[in-house]
């Protein structure tokens, strides 16, 4: 109420400055037409009193009244010229007094209800921050973590927040200093040292920084089956120049990793792109899955040592694939064969001796199965 009010009041100061200029003038020039007029009069009867006193001589005192007569003849006239003026001037400008005065409301008006919201409630902004924001107002929710942190600025949750917000929306400034508090309050862990070593690198444009490859190393040391740290570290060999570094560490990623892994298809680029590409082992066909569901547990486990048998065979008769190897160490994980896995990963390190990327794999999968190194 209180704002329509106010937009009132503007219009109509609004309207009274454009309709001012084209108010009546007629009224003007008899106005002093009739001022002349008693001037003329006062002066007849101060001429009438100079020459009964004597201060005029007869004849100046005829010639003066003369004047003054004409005066008050030609003020005369004026005045009455100006009662009798046609009125058409006047009604021209009542006319636009009254477009002005009705026509531009109405008309505004009529634009705010076609192009406007007349019925969308106000929304102050001190209510806005106050109340719980719009999962798409990103803005709003940032500013309320950050007026937060503001007042409590050791608030390691509030930045542990705060931090991946500003990495998505292009802040990796802040979004490193904001994860680097919370490492600083809450203590290190593998998702904030990744967070840290994350926005480091993307605010260095892709470059594995020494202070992004510290927090990537600090985020393994905290959790050595990490995939994100291992794959930033291999890129931070890669970038050093020691692709054979970069190998091993990705190598061995692979091998810890499940095939069907997201992050499989980023690390055959990037083994490929130091030469290293990794092959992709053959798995059960979608007719084998299907069949597996209609079979009783006995069936199962026959089916899956039928293959594991098979790939051993394969395997014998053709050593070179990695994948191979890697995939019958889990394989007899699964069927509690702990003695065979450790057998096929002896195997497999006599295959690729002298291979160090192949080593890696092989020992960093012996580790996580429990086999040793």
């Amino acid at each position: 109420m209180l704002l329509w009010t106010a937009i009132s009041l503007m219009t109509g100061a609004a309207i009274l400055a454009v309709l001012w200029p084209l108010r009546t003038g007629g009224g003007t020039a008899p106005a002093a037409s009739a001022a002349d007029l008693a001037v003329y009069r006062d002066q007849l009867s101060e001429i009438e009193r100079d020459r009964v006193s004597g201060l005029i001589g007869a004849a100046e005192g005829d010639a003066a009244r003369a004047e003054v007569g004409r005066r008050i003849l030609r003020a005369s006239a004026e005045t009455a010229s100006g009662a009798a003026r046609p009125s058409g001037a006047d009604r021209r400008r009542q006319i636009v007094a009254v477009i002005g005065l009705v026509g531009l409301p109405v008309m505004a008006g009529g634009l705010y209800l076609k192009l406007g919201s007349p019925t969308l409630p106000p929304q102050p902004l001190a209510a806005r921050l106050e109340s719980r924001p719009d999962q798409s107002d990103v803005a709003i929710l940032v500013r309320k973590v950050e007026a937060h942190l503001e007042a409590n600025p050791e608030d390691g949750r509030g930045y542990e927040v705060l931090a991946p917000i500003y990495a998505r929306i292009g802040r990796t400034a802040d979004a490193a200093r904001a994860w680097t508090s919370a490492v600083r309050l809450l203590g290190p862990s593998a998702v904030r040292e990744n967070g840290l070593g994350e926005a480091l690198t993307a605010e260095a444009g892709g470059v594995v920084t020494v202070e992004a490859k510290a927090a990537f190393e600090a985020a393994v040391a905290a959790d050595p089956k990490d995939p994100k740290a291992r794959y930033f570290l291999g890129l931070a060999a890669e970038q050093d120049g020691r692709p054979a570094d970069a190998a091993q560490i990705w190598g061995a990623l692979a091998a810890s990793s499940p095939p069907d892994a997201p992050w499989m298809g980023l690390l055959r680029a990037a083994l490929a792109r130091v030469g290293a590409p990794v092959a992709t082992a053959p798995g059960p066909s979608a007719a084998d899955v299907a069949a597996a569901q209609d079979m009783t547990p006995a069936e199962r486990d026959q089916m899956v040592r039928g293959m594991v048998a098979r790939l051993e065979a394969r395997l014998a008769q053709d050593g070179s694939d990695i994948e191979g190897w890697l995939r019958l160490m889990r394989a007899r994980i699964v069927l509690g064969e702990a003695d065979k896995a450790k057998a096929a990963a002896s195997e497999a390190r006599a295959h690729f001796a002298t291979d160090g990327g192949a080593l890696g794999r092989i020992d960093a999968l012996a580790r996580e199965l429990g086999l040793g190194s």
